[in-house]
């Protein structure tokens, strides 16, 4: 009876039950893994449907030292570069040698002030001898008051001949002394900045060391958003090449805006705006380097809402 047209009036039905028995059967089945949930992420979001997304000041910044844990070290004298024994990335401790000037001249200059000392000291215990002698001609009515106060003079002035050239011998050991650059603080080598055999000046620069576990991160905040920044907020911080992110809190606020010293990475950004460099600490290690660009994102304040009841 069905004929021609049940038969094919059978074969399409029968074709959609299948197709929306398979869907159902397919809605139970979990999907695979390799299958992202939405374009551009691979998992759910699990935050709290009650409390919505915190609002957060998104600035870019750099990877800085800590005040004192940063230190150029130059040369306090002129002089010819004798040693150098630290090469980039040496670790030092403080106190190890830097560098050594040469330093003939100062030691032969310090021979000659500690040999006049020496003298001065013989002609004041000549003299010593001389004014006793005299003291006692004078009481036997023997020597005269002049010739007692002239060695009393020389005396003196030999006294002092020994002063002057005891503090020129210790300004020379102080001068011999900044010959020997030493490390004012543990840290890496990041940069030499002189060579052996080279000539310095006085002031020129040795060498930068970098205390690496004394980093922390200056943020470039628009002068808009200072108002909404406090301390210890948390921060999220990412860089370039990074698959993660790493912790932090806010830990100074200055009291001064200035000028972007960054360029911005958003060509549609200004790069003439004021901005606030506010300081983060990293809550815990990380493998960012020093002057490495990161951005950080403040989180202001959450603003949870109850659920209807």
């Amino acid at each position: 009876m069905l004929g021609g047209f049940g038969s094919r009036f059978w074969m399409p039905a029968s074709g959609l039950m299948l197709t929306a028995g398979f869907v159902v059967q397919a809605g139970a089945l979990p999907l695979p893994s390799w299958l992202p949930l939405k374009p551009g992420r691979a998992e759910v979001s699990k935050a709290d449907p009650c409390v919505p997304p915190a609002p957060k000041v998104v600035a870019e910044g750099h990877v800085v030292a800590y005040p004192g844990a940063d230190v150029l070290v130059g040369s306090e004298v002129a002089g010819l570069v004798v040693e150098l024994p630290v090469v980039e990335r040496m670790a030092v401790k403080k106190g190890d040698l830097i560098a050594a000037l040469r330093s003939d001249d100062l030691r032969a200059e310090r021979a000659e002030a500690v040999a006049r000392a020496e003298e001065a000291e013989a002609d004041i215990r000549y003299y010593e001898l001389e004014v006793g002698r005299e003291v006692r001609l004078i009481a036997r009515s023997v020597g005269t008051p002049q010739m007692l106060d002239s060695h009393r003079r020389s005396l003196d002035a030999a006294r002092a001949r020994r002063a002057v050239a005891l503090a020129q011998r210790d300004r020379l050991d102080a001068l011999i002394a900044k010959t020997r650059i030493l490390a004012p603080i543990d840290g890496m080598i990041t940069v030499r900045h002189a060579d052996p055999g080279e000539t310095l000046a006085a002031g020129a620069p040795v060498a930068t060391i970098v205390d690496l576990n004394r980093l922390r991160i200056e943020a470039e905040v628009d002068e808009y958003d200072t108002a909404r920044l406090t301390l210890e907020q948390p921060v999220a911080i990412t860089a370039e090449g990074y698959p993660t992110f790493w912790r932090g809190l806010v830990e100074e606020i200055p009291d001064a805006v200035t000028g972007r010293r960054l360029r911005p990475e958003d060509p549609g950004r200004p790069i003439d705006s004021r901005v606030l460099p506010v300081k983060i600490a990293l809550d815990g290690p990380s493998p960012l380097k020093l002057g490495q660009r990161v951005e950080v994102a403040i989180e202001l304040r959450a603003t949870p809402r109850l659920a209807n009841r």
